[in-house]
């Protein structure tokens, strides 16, 4: 049986949730897509192939519907479509901090919700996204939300508990990468590097050292100290990140990005 997909609130991760789907071979005519304004329905129309419809349309229409709107506009899209959506609906949340029983409390009694966070490797097929099942939703629910989110990149479930804990160290972890690429840039113009190169050097540097933890199988402490020889320039190096807290910063800053997800989830919208 077609199973019909719908994206409400299309921005930039939405889209490229739909062009990794269309790449694994769901049909455009099997996907839905909402958006605020009719030129970017248009857009998308115009280079996927998918069909633009209003949000009630979608919740009567589709067999999935995945909201990807912004955690604080999601109680007036759950108000908007709780009329129109019947309890056999599976409903895929993306927005960060946002608990399923948000939506279970919001929609028909039964409704399956499954809670994603993603993140925004998603646009270029690299996501890592975490799944997590509300009350209602079973394991065939969970498998095609995996479906769905496996085309752009790699999932893991986890109980919803530790969601929180995920989004502080993936779905925000991109941007701690490059937070230090672009430190480390400032460092290598400092040692007289031209910002090209000493960005091209980083880049590189980073996408190996990524496919040496993910391929290798070893521990990042003996990866490290495969490059750390003694009275080296790593060691020199580590020794000066150790002397100004590098470690218990990031640990520090996890810790509050973890709880701004938890404040999210209270109701904190600003």
């Amino acid at each position: 049986m077609t199973q019909k997909v719908a994206v409400l609130g299309t921005g930039k991760i939405g889209e490229a949730l739909l062009s990794g789907m269309i790449g694994a071979g769901w049909s455009p005519a099997d996907l839905l897509v909402t958006a605020r304004r009719q030129e970017r329905a248009d857009e998308l129309r115009t280079r996927h192939g998918v069909t633009p419809v209003t949000n009630a349309e979608a919740a009567k229409t589709a067999d999935t519907l995945i909201l990807t709107v912004k955690p604080q506009d999601m109680g007036t899209l759950l108000d908007e479509l709780a009329p129109h959506v019947p309890a056999d609906r599976l409903v895929i949340s993306g927005a960060a901090g946002v608990p399923t029983s948000f939506f279970e409390e919001r929609l028909a009694t039964g409704t399956p919700v499954v809670r994603v966070m993603t993140n925004t490797p998603a646009l270029v097929d690299e996501a890592m996204s975490v799944i997590s099942a509300g009350t209602h939703a079973t394991a065939g629910h969970l498998a095609h939300a995996e479906e769905i989110f496996g085309a752009v990149g790699k999932t893991l479930r986890v109980p919803e508990s530790q969601q929180d804990a995920c989004t502080a160290l993936s779905g925000s972890g991109p941007a701690y990468f490059f937070y230090l690429v672009e430190a480390m840039t400032d460092a290598g113009i400092l040692l007289g590097l031209p910002r090209d190169k000493a960005h091209d050097l980083i880049v590189q540097s980073a996408i190996g050292a990524a496919k040496m933890l993910r391929d290798s199988g070893e521990h990042p402490v003996k990866l490290r100290e495969n490059v750390t020889s003694p009275a080296g320039t790593t060691i020199n190096a580590i020794r000066e990140l150790e002397s100004h807290g590098v470690r218990a910063a990031l640990i520090a800053a996890l810790e509050a990005a973890r709880d701004r997800s938890r404040e999210l989830a209270s109701g904190t919208k600003d």
